[in-house]
């Protein structure tokens, strides 16, 4: 059970739709639109501060539980960098996901302000071939269907979610996600004796070479050597700017999955992983002020054109996270393909 989102954004989400375009009609006929806000709005409804980090820019819903949500990817991005000089980031699929859902969640389903997402399962697939960086940045649509919606007064208490992201005729990613909403004052019984390290000074621990995780920034690295093979100590930079993009009373899901990537990488020989696939158990709540334990086991797969890797994250000897990540291993069929003009 990890909080994928900061602080929940301050920003009413009444009328956000005032500015609208025709749309697609739904069941009555009805014209809903095309929802359109400014960045500023937007990147409080998604909860991120630097215009760069805010991915969606508008959507139009199609019915009661199914959206239709635009959105950019940079072609350049401080963190979510291009990987090898070829591919997108595949965690831009799961932060566009994350975006996308909160996205909805406060300006479609009334999820007011200050209640808190929390993301229970997250999991997506893709092809490499899909990724192959251009020249420009990416505008993709992102076609979401929300179900076992259940209701909480003016708001929701849980919801599944599957998105299938698409540009240009071609499908990028499928996947889905499970999320519950908690009220701001369930959330404050449910966490008060932990807001006090909200703000509070973590000590930065020594990373490892930035060069064993896939990075080129030692800033960017959120592993911590150890003495055991294939297990780090969860690094926390708190000042990160996408990674803690909020102050927070634990650590951010996004921080999570970066672990789990970068665990992958070091795990696999040559250091060469691309997580196209990623299927991600978020258990309980991981505490900012506790060491946390990130270990990498390589699982054993029938195509030898790919390479899997089991990530956990243990935290006062209780399991806090566990992720299945696969990727083309080099020089295989699937690392070397190319885009067609239509795939589905």
């Amino acid at each position: 059970m990890v909080q994928l989102t900061s602080h929940s954004a301050s920003v009413r989400t009444e009328g956000v739709g005032a500015r609208e375009t025709t749309g697609v009609p739904d069941a009555d006929g009805a014209a809903p639109g095309r929802r359109q806000v400014d960045a500023g709005l937007l990147g409080r409804l998604v909860h991120r501060h630097d215009p760069q980090d805010v991915f969606p820019t508008g959507w139009t819903p199609q019915t009661g539980t199914q959206f239709s949500v635009s959105a950019r990817w940079p072609r350049a991005h401080r963190f979510f960098a291009p990987v090898g000089g070829r591919h997108q980031d595949p965690l831009l699929i799961a932060e566009t996901m994350r975006q996308t859902t909160m996205l909805l969640g406060h300006a479609e389903f009334g999820v007011p302000d200050g209640d808190q997402f929390v993301m229970w399962e997250l999991s997506y697939v893709s092809e490499p071939g899909r990724l192959l960086l251009g020249d420009e940045p990416w505008d993709i649509t992102v076609d979401v269907t929300c179900s076992r919606v259940r209701r909480l007064r003016q708001s929701i208490g849980s919801m599944h979610v599957e998105l299938l992201l698409h540009r240009l005729g071609t499908v990028l990613a499928r996947g889905g996600g499970r999320i519950s909403c908690t009220s701001a004052k369930a959330y404050g019984k449910l966490r008060g004796d932990r807001r006090h390290v909200v703000g509070a000074p973590i000590p930065l621990l020594p990373a490892v070479l930035p060069a064993e995780v896939g990075r080129v920034d030692e800033r960017d690295v959120v592993l911590a050597p150890a003495a055991r093979r294939n297990v780090w100590r969860l690094r926390l930079d708190t000042g990160h700017p996408t990674l803690f993009a909020r102050p927070n009373d634990h650590v951010p899901g996004i921080v999570l999955l970066e672990a789990a990537r970068q665990a992958a990488v070091a795990a696999t020989p040559g250091h060469d992983f691309l997580p196209l696939s990623v299927r991600t158990d978020f258990l309980r709540y991981v505490e900012l002020d506790r060491p946390c334990w990130i270990e990498a086991r390589r699982l054993p797969v029938d195509d030898p054109a790919v390479a899997r890797v089991h990530v956990t994250a243990t935290q006062d000897d209780r399991a806090a996270f566990a992720c299945t990540l696969e990727s083309p291993v080099q020089g295989s069929r699937y690392r070397t393909a190319v885009p067609r003009s239509r795939q589905s």
